[in-house]
């Protein structure tokens, strides 16, 4: 009895050692592969073996749906940034009109007087940054998908830590075939869990040209999964559900909208090939 039960302990250390070789030996069948790569999902046009389940939706209809993507940001803390160094902003230039102050400073110390202007500055540019981070960055940042034309319409916006430059936002246009999902860990003290992002790859091949995040970190990686179920099931004209599983969207502490799509690309998200023949169709209609 004691030897079957050595054997049964030898047999599940060898079933153990091969699970977690099997698991960390996996490697993306994408190239160049994901940083930080979990694991690949299946492809749009195979069996998906996790339910369609949506996070969070603005819209969804027979044409297109529109998905937002929430960056893991405290965007609350960024106002409250900006109204501290605004107030602070005065107090500090206030300073250097204190009497003495230019005398002593200009005279017996021009190198003190030199850090002072550039620390001013430097205050001034964080609040200007802070207030056009709040004002000028779109948030959510929305993806819409049109299954009609079997396309995906990626609202980008890019920015940076210098704020006396231009922040641009681009519309980017991709053949949902020539889409792959992959998940990613992030693992870090503010921002850890699982993260879906979509590869684009040239036609026919699993070189990637480009890639954009569909939803950031999450706990759990059935949810991701159930995500992207949900978006191959939506392009493939199948039933899915319209019941997002989160009811209450993150709050962005934004004054004014700032997603604001181009007219052209707007149209043409929102509509089936077929719309624009008819309203060709009716606009000539009425020339006559």
């Amino acid at each position: 009895m004691k030897h079957a039960d050595k054997n049964l302990t030898h047999l599940d250390k060898e079933t153990l050692n091969a699970a977690l070789e099997s698991y960390f030996s996996r490697e993306s069948t994408l190239t160049p592969p994901l940083k930080n790569w979990e694991e690949d999902l299946p492809k749009s046009v195979e069996t998906q073996h996790t339910a369609p389940r949506l996070t969070y939706i603005n819209e969804i209809n027979n044409v297109w749906m529109e998905v937002p993507y929430y960056e893991d940001i405290f965007w609350g803390g960024g106002w409250l940034a900006t109204i501290a160094i605004t107030l602070a902003f005065p107090f500090c230039c206030l300073f250097i009109f204190m009497p003495g102050f230019l005398y002593e400073s200009f005279f017996n110390n021009f190198l003190f007087l030199i850090f002072y202007l550039f620390s001013l500055f430097f205050i001034f540019t964080l609040a200007f940054m802070n207030i056009k981070l709040m004002l000028t960055v779109p948030r959510p940042l929305p993806i819409r998908f049109n299954r009609a034309r079997q396309k995906v319409y990626v609202y980008q916006h890019t920015r940076s830590w210098n704020p006396w430059v231009r922040w641009p936002t681009t519309i980017k246009v991709f053949d949902w075939a020539d889409i792959h999902g992959e998940l990613s860990y992030q693992s870090g003290r503010y921002n850890q869990g699982y993260q879906l992002w979509c590869a684009v790859c040239q036609p026919g091949t699993r070189q990637v040209i480009d890639r954009f995040m569909l939803s950031d970190s999450i706990g759990h990686p059935k949810v991701q999964r159930g995500l992207w179920s949900h978006c191959c099931h939506y392009m493939a004209h199948r039933p899915v559900p319209t019941r997002p599983l989160y009811k209450t969207q993150p709050r962005t502490w934004k004054l004014r909208e700032t997603v604001r799509w181009p007219s052209d690309i707007d149209h043409e998200s929102r509509t089936a090939p077929q719309d624009e023949v008819a309203e060709t169709s009716g606009a000539r209609d009425e020339t006559r």
